[in-house]
């Protein structure tokens, strides 16, 4: 099964912070790629990851080619064709930046959409870029015709909740406002996760994929139990298995959840193949850990 989620890197500040240094990642087959990426190195406004840095929002970067993308023959190579880059803040400190790169060649076909809302100009939140590759011109214009209040549609409902939100099923999900669209061009999942900012400003990232191409072979979505301290699954999805239920911390023990606490306390993606562990931190505060599994 191939997924439309085809590499995921992190980077980390380095120790004086002037400088944006590898991290760790999940790269699958694209070993070319994985390893000219970890002897880079970025400084603020340079390349994919020191753009996010200095614009402090997440970006899409729909052709990997230009002045700033300095790996675009490997990612030719590789048949990357998008990315995005997320920079995660913990307080008022960047932890790190986390960059997504999907493919929609024959065998990959989906949609990155980052949608915005500026609080002092407007209450709705808006399309400020997307990647719609083979899923056709119709349905980016409905995307970019569209606007969302908070707690409707799937980039609302993350907003509203400050957590990921995932739609298995567009077509019976209440909660997706562009079901008919997306149906026609072959798309039928959704995941939103609403992204840090220090501005005021706020930012959600939105995977829409086909159904031959999930986002990953498993999504699961942990948040804090009551005490704060432990984590628990609110909910997942297997494309082997369907539907994953609450689980509780003591229900995942060992290295696997200690992954999870990690990337929580820390605010710093943590990897182990073949999973990686994201926090969630909008306004700077770690509502949850997504939790992709390829």
């Amino acid at each position: 099964m191939n997924t439309f989620i085809r590499v995921i890197e992190y980077w980390v500040p380095s120790e004086d912070g002037s400088l944006l240094e590898f991290g760790g990642g999940l790269f699958g087959p694209c070993t070319r790629f994985a390893a000219i990426s970890r002897d880079l190195c970025f400084g603020r406004g340079e390349g994919l990851p020191g753009q996010a840095w200095e614009l402090g929002h997440p970006i899409v970067l729909k052709e990997l080619e230009g002045n700033y993308f300095r790996r675009a023959a490997a990612a030719k190579a590789e048949g990357l064709t998008c990315g995005i880059a997320v920079p995660l803040f913990k307080g008022d400190s960047l932890s790190a930046v986390v960059v997504i790169f999907c493919g929609d060649d024959a065998e990959h076909a989906g949609a990155i959409e980052l949608w915005g809302n500026d609080p002092a100009e407007t209450k709705d939140l808006t399309l400020v870029d997307g990647y719609y590759g083979s899923t056709g011109d119709t349905f980016e214009f409905i995307s970019r015709a569209t606007a969302f209040r908070r707690g409707t549609g799937l980039p609302g409902l993350a907003w509203e909740r400050e957590a990921p939100v995932f739609f298995p099923d567009l077509g019976k999900a209440s909660g997706f406002l562009r079901a008919d669209g997306a149906i026609k061009v072959g798309i039928n999942r959704g995941f939103a996760i609403p992204c840090s900012t220090l501005d005021g400003s706020n930012y959600v990232m939105a995977f829409l994929s086909a159904l031959a191409t999930p986002i990953a072979r498993r999504v699961e979505i942990w948040e804090p139990d009551a005490s704060g301290a432990q984590l628990q699954r609110s909910s997942g999805f297997c494309e082997s298995n369907g539907l994953l239920g609450p689980l509780a911390p003591s229900a995942l023990e060992g290295e696997e959840y200690n992954l999870l606490l990690r990337a929580f306390n820390r605010g710093v993606p943590a990897v182990a193949e073949p999973m990686i562990a994201i926090p969630v931190a909008p306004e700077g505060r770690i509502t949850a850990v997504v939790v992709l599994y390829f």
